[in-house]
């Protein structure tokens, strides 16, 4: 039994409940078979009701980002305007990368329903379960040295945090140095990675993932208390993916632009000022040592400003920042 043979079922039987014993009937198949295809729906974003009296209502479909429906709500001029869209890929970075290395445009979005191997920050894994969130990974071609690629990094937090604060009225926040926060769940991961010739950037492909729409049973029991989604935060009421990445992407390209004719001073205040990671005790292991101090701001390349317990200040530009020590 396949699950299209079932979504129509449900199709000619709209907003009523469908007893298992019909679909058996109907399909040919045991109930239990019919249990573990629902089960299999709802882990592709399917909703249903389910009555041990009157079987299986379906109450929701899954939101299926559309290329044309984006493109029509686009605000942004470069950033976008070349879309590739994927039902399920192991890593939008890597597709995104293949087309960069082609000759792709500057804006050019790879966006997928599903990663099977999403990466975040130190090679870690990104829960990327199918139509619940948003994978998706953009073509840049800025015209500045490798050493400011930290920088794109920052600028991309500050960005992804200043369009979701105005769309959601939650309380998002920047952990050091791209993580975003609701009450100190993570909620997003971004990864920027360079490619770079005669030490300029040749392209960066900058990796975007945002936990939209996931609830608490599509993350595994362990990570709960260190991750959350916008929907979670708001009380379960869901949001537009299609408005939160087209909100995003017109940000984005204006601080980008913004970047490429001001520098670096204007990022620097808008991520001081959005920024949870600042003014409070915390523990920075990096690749000399840990460090305990408390972070007090930028310097101008980006880096992490931290005085440390004997008063001294150092400047940190690679750091897991730990728990604040007690």
């Amino acid at each position: 039994m396949s699950t299209n043979r079932l979504l129509e079922l449900f199709e000619q039987n709209p907003g009523v409940y469908v007893s298992g014993e019909m679909i058996s009937q109907e399909l040919g198949v045991s109930r239990t078979a019919v249990w573990k295809q629902i089960k299999k729906l709802e882990s592709m974003g399917y909703v249903f009701d389910a009555s041990r009296r009157l079987g299986y209502k379906l109450i929701t479909v899954p939101d299926t980002l559309s290329v044309p429906e984006l493109l029509s709500q686009l605000k942004s001029k470069v950033f976008g305007r070349s879309i590739e869209w994927h039902e399920v890929v192991d890593s939008t970075q890597n597709l995104a990368q293949k087309l960069a290395e082609e000759g792709a445009p500057e804006g050019t979005l790879v966006i997928a329903e599903q990663q099977n191997n999403g990466r975040g920050r130190m090679g870690r894994g990104w829960v990327s379960p199918q139509g619940k969130g948003i994978w998706m990974s953009m073509v840049l071609r800025p015209s500045v040295p490798i050493h400011f690629a930290p920088q794109l990094t920052l600028l991309t937090a500050v960005a992804l945090c200043r369009s979701l604060r105005r769309m959601t009225s939650l309380p998002i926040g920047i952990k050091w140095p791209n993580d975003l926060l609701i009450e100190g769940k993570k909620i997003s991961g971004i990864l920027l990675e360079s490619t770079a010739e005669d030490e300029r950037l040749r392209y960066v492909i900058a990796g975007i993932g945002i936990s939209v729409n996931l609830e608490q049973s599509d993350y595994p029991e362990e990570m709960l208390e260190k991750v959350t989604s916008l929907r979670i935060a708001n009380h379960g009421e869901g949001f537009d993916r299609t408005a939160v990445i087209t909100e995003f992407l017109h940000e984005w390209e204006q601080l980008y632009f913004l970047y490429l004719d001001k520098g670096f001073a204007p990022i620097i205040t808008l991520w001081e000022a959005l920024s949870v990671s600042l003014h409070q005790p915390a523990r920075l292991i990096t690749p000399q040592g840990i460090i305990d101090g408390v972070p007090i701001g930028l310097d101008a390349s980006g880096a992490l400003t931290v005085r440390k317990e004997d008063g001294s200040t150092v400047v940190v530009f690679s750091a897991e920042m730990g728990e604040p020590v007690r």
